[in-house]
């Protein structure tokens, strides 16, 4: 039978079926007839699904992008899906795809005979964790949301009612995603003393590494540097990346790598404290965009003084409402980590 025989309800089928969104655009541009189907009243209905399979879930996604202050982070959103959405949608998915690839990298780090790609399944596990971690971030770390007022019951009761909203194994799979960028802000955005010094030795063994100069002031200038990601000024940027990571761990009379180190043990712990109040995007971009200390901190002072000093309440809201639940907040945390709960476990899903 020729496809021009075929029913419209049946190509319309057949729209739904695709998995990605550049699916739909190549089936739409295959003849007349397609296209007409395609632009018919069910293309806000064909592009979701397609959205929703490749970015999804549209549902959590989709209070991510719709939050603002005016109400509570916990309360479900019931927004039209509209094509400026769509563009949102990929946009923040195309980021959370970014993390999928990193997982692997992170999440068998040493255990790497074990390390693979994620399932289907598990990217979909991946995206929703990471779209209410984001949700998260967006709602409770903000310049409002000050180290002061942290302890404060009303806040502290608020951010408890957005966890709330998710079982104790989604809540797994959020810390399991947690643990992942805080291993990329710990090793690459802010990488400690220790991991300068083992970077500098494994690329110059010839030299000791012990001779690199760590917190002193050295009055180096800081490369040029965008203070905030703009997509328009991405490329430029990326050339001028790749030459500092280059340079990065090479010692000159203009730059000593130990000055790339942002402390060890306490002092770090605190860095990477306050680094993780970024978001998922933030994190991302200055791990592809900033690969020297002046170009981070220079980032972050853009942000203000309240960013200083004043760590996440992720892992604090987490161990707290775990209790409320009678849960043992060590067992969960190790069953994360021993592989039986979180994103890339078998049980639990």
């Amino acid at each position: 039978m020729l496809f021009e025989n075929v029913a419209t309800e049946l190509i319309t089928q057949v729209f739904l079926s695709c998995n990605t969104i550049s699916d739909v655009l190549a089936l739409s541009s295959t003849c007349r007839r397609f296209r007409g189907i395609y632009s018919s009243s069910q293309k806000l209905t064909i592009l979701q699904h397609a959205a929703d399979f490749q970015y999804g879930p549209l549902e959590d996604v989709v209070q991510l992008l719709t939050h603002n202050a005016s109400q509570p982070a916990h309360i479900i959103r019931s927004v039209p899906f509209s094509l400026t959405l769509l563009k949102q949608v990929i946009r923040t998915g195309r980021i959370a795809e970014k993390w999928c690839d990193i997982y692997p990298f992170k999440k068998w780090k040493y255990n790497f005979v074990d390390r693979r790609l994620l399932t289907s399944k598990e990217c979909y596990y991946f995206r929703r964790a990471l779209y209410r971690l984001w949700l998260y971030t967006r709602a409770f770390h903000t310049p409002t949301h000050t180290r002061e007022r942290r302890m404060v019951p009303t806040v502290r009761s608020e951010r408890a009612e957005l966890l709330h909203n998710w079982s104790t194994v989604e809540l797994a799979e959020i810390a399991d995603v947690h643990g992942v960028l805080r291993e990329v802000v710990h090793h690459d955005v802010c990488p400690s003393n220790g991991t300068i010094a083992g970077k500098f030795k494994k690329r110059f063994p010839e030299h000791d590494a012990g001779q690199l100069l760590f917190n002193i002031h050295l009055n180096y200038s800081t490369p040029p540097f965008t203070p905030f990601p703009l997509s328009s000024q991405y490329h430029n940027t990326a050339a001028m990346t790749t030459r500092y990571f280059s340079s990065k761990y090479m010692a000159t009379p203009y730059h000593e790598p130990g000055c790339e180190g942002w402390g060890d043990d306490i002092g770090h712990y605190y860095v990477v404290e306050d680094m993780l109040k970024l978001d998922p995007e933030q994190i991302l971009w200055l791990k592809e965009n900033a690969p020297l200390k002046g170009q981070v901190e220079s980032y972050v002072k853009g942000l203000g003084d309240w960013f200083d000093n004043n760590g996440e309440t992720w892992v604090q809201t987490l161990e707290w409402v775990l209790e409320q639940r009678g849960e043992e907040v060590e067992e969960v945390m190790g069953a994360i980590a021993d592989g039986d709960l979180g994103v890339a476990a078998v049980e639990g899903h």
